[in-house]
Formats: structure tokens, C-alpha cells, sequence
């Protein structure tokens, strides 16, 4: 088969390296790309959110199946376009990626729906908001309605910080028109769960279930990012609590898309907190994570492409899925200033040392410039080590991250501590 990958980051890297591996794939394509993805795919540059041009590339180059990465072209309908055209695509369409295109559709659904999630407001004039909120107790989260490229939410610790993350959103629009319309949510604390699931309808078939690290800095201080790096398993949650938020969260989710007319047909992602009161939804999102893709997908057993076919022809139900008891720790090698502005072109060494030690290296953020790798965005690489349990296989991730070097770089240096610690 001939398979086009839409995306530029570290998660559509693990897409490709993952497709890769099938022996029923001929030629990979990816739409932008970036340097790693390169070295398994031929990139060729259109942007994510160029529709025309992605399907008479596909039309052109007689491609037989697409796979959507990011979340912003899905909540644009690239979905549609493909389909419109008689081209075979994974992912949800317009109407379906709108449980994450839109916090305000999600909330609403979920609590239709009587889905476990936080108490919340929604608002499109801020003097009410304003007025709200000052009537909240803190730590409270101010969320855009829109997508914000995982920056459009502030867990706001101080009245003063609440109220300036809100005035950023609405007045001063850092997020442009994705802060027309803003959630104020009740903060839940505990323990976060990362649940990503193929599904079609009403069948779901969870993955093996991740942790991210949000704020840029250890012990979780720092503004939130799209993710500074992740682990799987998670020895120290249950598995019946794991089991309790596919049964009372995700499924519930998947038949209430179907009721509202909006089936949902690709990867479903459930961000989860499991608090004392039980465990509850912070967010849904139409696709993979990032980097949560990164540690999930080096576990899995079944080929990723029989899944995404089953998928596509109505028989997800009738596979079963195989995962790996090996255990991957990711970290992020962010650039200097992440999540802020931050410079480019920064030349990266020790990527082939780091590979040669049997890490896996995702390229998030890089580009090649006069035949070196440079960086080219806020994260740049995803460092996976994997081993026989977390411990193990953090010792690799961070061994190999130690090898890697640009200027600037920036690791946190407590992921999968919380599993350690129990």
C-alpha cells in the first residue's frame, strides 16, 4: 500500500515508524515531515492545512490511504476533503473532531450525557466572566474554547493569575479567535491518565494507558506545554481504575457521539484525573497524543495498519489488539524559551550515539540545513528509552538524552518519577 501521513511532529514520526514496520506497506509519504520522519518516508512539502493541495497529491500519486495526525486540520475538515474525493482516510470528520476542536461542545456533551467531569461555566462576554470568576475559589482552570496548540489552558493558583490568564484570552486574544468563547472549570487534583483508543462508533478498543508532563519544569512548575514527556505502563494506578474510566468515560463518550449524530471513527484520546471522588474527564481529544503516542506505539504488538483497515471496514470489533509488558519512557528535548518564543537553527549532535544505545529518537521539531539536523521548533525531539520496567527503561531514556546536544536544550528531569515514587 501506499500510504500518505499528514503532519510534521513527533507524533506523525511514531505514525510512520509504526506503518513502517507492516509488510503491506509499500511507500510512505508524509505531509510536511521534518528531518527524522525523512530518514523513513519521502516528505514532501505541503502544509498540514493545505486540503487541495494534500488530495490531488494523493489523486497524483495514486495513494491508497491517508492517516491525519495533527488536530487542527481534522477540526477543519480534512477528514471531508479526502472523503469527498473517494479517498480512504483515518481520522474523524468535521462534526466528529469537534469534541475536541471545541471545550464547550465537550463539556456540554459530557454532562448531557452524565459523564464524570469537572464542574464548569462557559462564557462569551467577559465582564460576565470577569464577574464569575471573581467568585471562585483557587486554584480554579481557565480553558479557550478553541484550539490553542495545547496552550490555551492556565490552572491559575492566584485570583491575580486567574484573572490575567482570562484578560489574555478574551481582551487581549493571545489565542486569536480560539479565546471568543472561554471555559472556567473547578480544578481537580490527583493523579493525571492518559487513555488513547481506536474506535469506530460504538466500539472502542482502549490502548495501553500513558502519563504526561504538562508544566515545563520539574515537580511540575512552569507554564503548561504540549507535553515535556510521558511513560507506559503505570504501575502505580490499578487496573481497575483503568478499566472503570474505559467503561464509565470513554465507551459512554463513543455511544454518545453516535446519538448525536456525530459517529466517531479514528483515535479517540481521554484525558483523565483520578481524583478522591473518582476519576473524571479533563479533556477529549480526535487523534493521537503528543507525546503519548511516543511510548504507546513501541508497545504495540498488532500491526498498526490491520488496526486502521479493520477500522476503516467495519470490523474493529473483530480484532483483537496485542500490547507489549514492555515498559517506554519518553522525555522531551525542548528549545531554550519553550514554551514561549524560542530560536531556530540550533545544530543538534548525538542523535546517532543516542540511536546506537537502542534508544528511539522522534523528531518533533527539526529541519536539515546544509546537511545537518537544526532545530526548528519549541520541542524538538522525543527521547524514548524502553526496558523491563519503568525504571529500567527511564535509565536508558535519560543515558541517551545525555549524548544528545544544541544549544539551549532543555529536559525536564523527573519524568515517570510519580510512578517510582508510587
Amino acid at each position: 500500500m501506499r500510504i500518505l501521513v499528514v503532519g510534521g511532529g513527533g507524533r506523525e514520526h511514531a505514525i510512520v515508524w509504526a506503518l513502517k514496520k507492516s509488510e503491506k506497506v509499500k511507500e510512505i509519504y508524509c505531509a510536511p515531515g521534518n528531518a527524522g520522519i525523512a530518514q523513513l518516508a519521502e516528505c514532501v512539502p505541503i502544509g498540514a492545512m493545505q486540503f487541495d493541495e494534500l488530495v490531488q497529491f494523493a489523486k497524483d500519486t495514486a495513494i491508497d490511504l491517508v492517516f491525519i495526525g495533527p488536530d487542527d486540520p481534522l477540526a477543519a475538515g480534512v477528514v471531508d476533503a479526502f472523503e469527498a474525493a473517494g479517498i480512504p482516510v483515518y481520522g474523524p470528520n468535521k462534526a466528529a473532531a469537534e469534541i475536541e476542536g471545541s471545550k464547550i461542545f465537550m463539556k456540554n456533551l459530557l454532562h448531557k450525557y452524565n459523564i464524570p467531569t469537572a464542574k464548569y461555566a462557559t462564557f462569551t462576554d467577559y465582564e460576565a466572566a470577569a464577574d464569575y470568576l471573581s467568585k471562585q475559589a483557587v486554584p480554579v482552570v481557565i480553558k479557550a474554547d478553541g484550539l490553542a496548540a495545547g496552550k490555551g489552558v492556565t490552572v491559575a493558583y492566584s485570583m491575580e493569575e486567574a484573572q490575567q490568564a482570562l484578560r489574555e484570552a478574551m481582551v487581549d486574544k493571545v489565542f486569536g479567535e480560539a479565546g471568543n468563547q472561554i471555559v472556567i472549570e473547578e480544578f481537580l487534583e490527583g493523579q493525571e491518565m492518559s487513555i488513547l483508543s481506536f474506535v469506530d462508533g460504538e466500539t472502542v478498543r482502549a490502548m495501553v494507558p500513558a502519563q504526561d508532563h504538562k508544566p515545563v519544569f520539574d515537580d511540575d512548575k512552569g507554564p503548561n506545554t504540549g507535553g515535556m514527556g510521558t511513560y507506559s505502563p503505570l504501575p502505580h494506578i490499578p487496573q481497575s481504575i483503568v478499566d472503570d474510566a474505559i467503561k464509565n468515560i470513554i465507551e459512554p463518550t463513543a455511544k454518545a457521539m453516535v446519538s448525536e449524530g456525530r459517529p466517531f471513527r479514528g483515535v479517540l484520546f481521554a484525558g483523565l484525573m483520578i481524583t478522591k471522588g473518582g476519576t473524571k474527564t479533563i479533556e477529549f481529544n480526535a487523534r493521537l497524543g503528543d507525546p503519548e503516542t511516543q511510548v504507546v506505539f513501541p508497545r504495540l504488538k498488532t500491526d498498526l495498519l490491520d488496526i486502521v483497515l479493520a477500522t476503516l471496514n467495519g470490523r474493529l470489533d473483530q480484532l483483537d489488539i496485542a500490547w507489549s509488558d514492555e515498559a517506554a519512557v519518553c522525555v522531551i528535548a525542548a528549545s531554550e524559551g519553550y514554551p514561549g518564543s524560542y530560536p531556530k537553527g540550533r545544530v543538534i549532535e548525538g542523535l546517532d550515539e543516542a540511536e546506537a544505545q537502542g534508544a528511539l529518537v522522534f523528531h518533533a521539531g527539526t529541519a536539515e540545513q546544509d546537511g545537518r539536523i537544526v532545530t526548528n521548533g519549541g520541542r524538538v525531539l522525543g527521547i524514548v528509552g524502553r526496558g523491563r520496567d519503568i525504571a529500567e527503561a527511564r535509565a536508558r531514556a535519560y543515558e541517551a538524552a545525555s549524548v544528545i546536544r544544541f544549544d539551549g536544550m532543555h529536559c525536564r528531569t523527573d519524568i515517570a518519577m510519580k510512578a517510582l515514587r508510587g
